[in-house]
């Protein structure tokens, strides 16, 4: 039987989250969340993540200026549903096979498009790499096309933001290829 061990990159990210919950940002608070990071990551069982990519500043930025302008426009779309009277929004359900076979890379991607208002995956299968979302409306969203295509955009910008040269290219994104629906 293996020993656990603290996953100590693990405990300090669910600390800060602890933070944030808690909206105080004080040293009891920070311990406090370092002892509740430490005992999760040795009670529950967590497959490690491996993070083989680097940090592009520049892709980060794109993808969470993005990101903040799907939030804005995806609420706004939503309020405007919600509002029309007599309106019936056609919602479907759409699958997405992902470029890349990481799971941190679903799991930024799935999160990513779940919280833009309008849309949620419902189901991600890692093995293929396939995401699942419902969609609100689709005729409002451009069709089914587009859909798929707004899901495969955000994996970009997230490979684009933190994959390695090495994932980029297992991807089929080069460098020269920049121009993502910004």
């Amino acid at each position: 039987m293996r020993r656990r061990r603290v996953q100590w990159w693990s405990a300090l990210w669910l600390a800060a989250v602890w933070m944030l919950l808690w909206g105080d940002i004080s040293v009891a608070n920070a311990l406090v969340g370092l002892v509740v990071g430490a005992l999760v990551t040795l009670t529950l069982r967590m497959a490690p993540m491996d993070f083989h990519g680097k940090v592009r500043p520049l892709g980060l930025l794109r993808l969470l200026t993005r990101f903040a302008v799907d939030l804005v426009r995806g609420s706004f779309e939503v309020a405007m549903i919600a509002l029309r009277f007599g309106y019936q929004p056609q919602g479907a359900v759409i699958g997405v096979r992902l470029r890349s076979h990481s799971d941190l890379y679903l799991t930024l991607t799935a999160e990513l498009c779940t919280l833009v208002p309008g849309s949620v995956v419902i189901d991600a299968h890692r093995l293929t790499g396939t995401l699942y979302l419902h969609v609100l409306d689709v005729s409002h969203s451009g069709g089914l096309e587009a859909a798929r295509q707004h899901v495969l955009d955000q994996e970009e910008r997230v490979l684009r933001a933190l994959a390695s040269d090495a994932e980029l290219a297992e991807a089929g994104l080069t460098e020269a290829k920049q121009g993502v629906g910004s």
